[in-house]
């Protein structure tokens, strides 16, 4: 959240004089020559609190004052405790995130609307909108598997034996040889990336999220413009992602996201 009060702050210093400019000539049109581009399409990268994520943006100007959007967003959502570690007892261990049950993807689809704020002068300078979405999620678990290397005593040393890629099992792996009381083996490190899509499980939810949009391309037809928001993602069903804490129904992320594309007839 801190990230995110940051992002806020830096933004709103870079936009907030052409703001204010724009405030100053509210009487004048952004219309190039009064034609309204009544069809719009963009796509977008975001940033937010937890984790990253990009999207695609479709719809139509109703009016110039306001408009209705689809989108599509596919993002990834982290825990806030998740920590980076390393096996020090390797000469290359690879990371990996100790606790962490399962990694999550969510497929946003939804439709909102825009609605002017402040418009834009000839001269160019940021035009505001407030705007709001919501629509059907789709959470997608992927388990995390692990290298794990199992020891063994030969001739009253400790000798790695092998080297397995399993799924994480915060019963059977730990951080280090001798925790586990069953079994001498300790974590090596993350397995590959493709490593748990066949275990994939499935959350559908829902998803809504607010915030302000600001404009500032220099020409009608193009789209460039920052967006910060607020966004809610409820699950039906728990989704666990961290080992040794509850499974969450609730998402709550501030996010910024730069957008791009067209405006067009």
């Amino acid at each position: 959240m801190r990230l995110f009060l940051v992002i806020i702050l830096i933004t709103l210093s870079v936009i907030s004089p052409s703001i204010v400019m724009a405030q100053d000539v509210a009487e004048a049109d952004t219309v190039d020559m009064g034609i309204l581009l009544r069809r719009e399409q963009s796509g977008n990268i975001m940033l937010h609190t937890l984790g990253y994520g990009a999207g695609f943006r479709f719809g139509t100007n109703k009016t110039y004052y306001k408009n209705r959007m689809f989108e599509f967003d596919l993002l990834e959502m982290r825990a806030p405790n998740q920590i980076r570690r390393y096996n020090e007892n390797f000469a290359n261990p690879r990371s990996y995130f100790y606790g962490k049950l399962n990694y999550l993807y969510i497929l946003r689809a939804g439709i909102g609307r825009q609605h002017l704020l402040n418009r834009k002068p000839y001269w160019g300078g940021v035009e505001v909108r407030a705007f709001y979405y919501g629509g059907f999620d789709l959470g997608f678990a992927k388990p995390s598997y692990l290298y794990i290397a199992y020891y063994n005593f030969i001739d009253n040393q400790l000798v790695l034996e092998k080297t397995v890629l399993e799924r994480y099992d915060p019963t059977k792996h730990f951080t280090a040889i001798g925790i586990n009381p069953n079994t001498m083996c300790d974590i090596y490190g993350r397995g590959p990336i493709l490593s748990g899509f066949t275990d994939i499980k499935l959350y559908p939810g829902l998803y809504f999220k607010g915030g302000f949009n600001f404009e500032f391309s220099e020409a009608n037809d193009r789209i460039k413009a920052l967006e910060i928001g607020v966004a809610l993602d409820i699950f039906p069903q728990k989704v666990p992602i961290m080992a040794f804490k509850d499974a969450d129904l609730l998402f709550i992320t501030g996010y910024l996201s730069f957008l791009f594309w067209k405006r067009f007839n």
